[in-house]
């Protein structure tokens, strides 16, 4: 067992004990991992409000070989996740991203640049800026960085590129649009507005042009719908927390 060191966004806590629980966080130099924190209940626990879900704090943890967990040895806040306290709309859409980190992701398999991306959005949800827009990037990005991303300017069968406007084939089972000869054959096909796809393409950017670009009320409802669809069919279920995020249905 070797002891590491890095900073971590906690996403899930369970109880392990009276005294104990089982904290599941996404790190920085690690990805996810799993560790017992013995003792964190205690009225004077080392851990503080460390472990505090959405907390960012920077860990110390024993790291095993083996199946068994992770043993956690300290936890110092970096930063709290304090715009819950004055909006559930920020505490449920902080929830949602912990809850897409925890069932996406896979143990030990570092994403440094998706950690940094967890941690600018918290931190702009802190700030109490809009949400919609901000889980909107967060979803697209996730998808980006874990190899998920569906094509949204290109026919998945052909190669062709989509029409500039009007509406276009999505097969969720395809990966992406299709052209309109190579829809027969496909299941779980949508029709979806270009505009919708590039707007979604906009936000699945590397660059900062999302920050720029709201999301029209006329194409909001379709966005919501097809990325819920989407992420829905990614991970096989769909994510608790969705139903809490009325804001995202407007």
């Amino acid at each position: 067992m070797s002891a590491e060191k890095s900073l971590a966004i906690v996403i899930r806590t369970v109880d392990f004990s009276e005294t104990s629980c089982i904290a599941t966080l996404f790190t920085e130099d690690f990805g996810k991992i799993t560790a017992l924190a013995k003792g964190c209940k205690r009225p004077k626990s080392p851990f503080e409000s460390a472990l505090d879900v959405l907390t960012v704090s920077r860990i110390v943890f024993l790291h095993k070989k083996s199946d068994s967990l992770d043993l956690l040895t300290e936890a110092k806040v970096e930063r709290r996740f304090r715009a819950g306290q004055k909006s559930t709309e920020h505490l449920y859409a902080g929830y949602y991203l912990a809850e897409l980190l925890a069932q996406l992701t896979d143990h030990s398999d570092p994403h440094p640049e998706l950690f940094h991306l967890a941690d600018e959005i918290l931190s702009q949800l802190n700030q109490f800026e809009a949400v919609a827009p901000l889980v909107l990037r967060f979803e697209m990005m996730l998808l980006r960085h874990l190899g998920q991303l569906p094509e949204l300017t290109h026919c998945v069968e052909t190669g062709e590129p989509i029409a500039e406007r009007g509406r276009t084939p999505f097969g969720l089972l395809a990966g992406g649009v299709l052209s309109r000869r190579a829809r027969s054959g496909h299941r779980q096909v949508i029709d979806v507005a270009v505009e919708t796809l590039q707007l979604l393409s906009i936000y699945a950017a590397e660059d900062e042009r999302w920050k720029r670009t709201e999301i029209p009320s006329r194409l909001a409802m379709e966005v919501r719908a097809l990325v819920n669809r989407y992420l829905s069919h990614t991970l096989g279920k769909t994510p608790r927390l969705r139903e809490y995020l009325q804001i995202l249905s407007i």
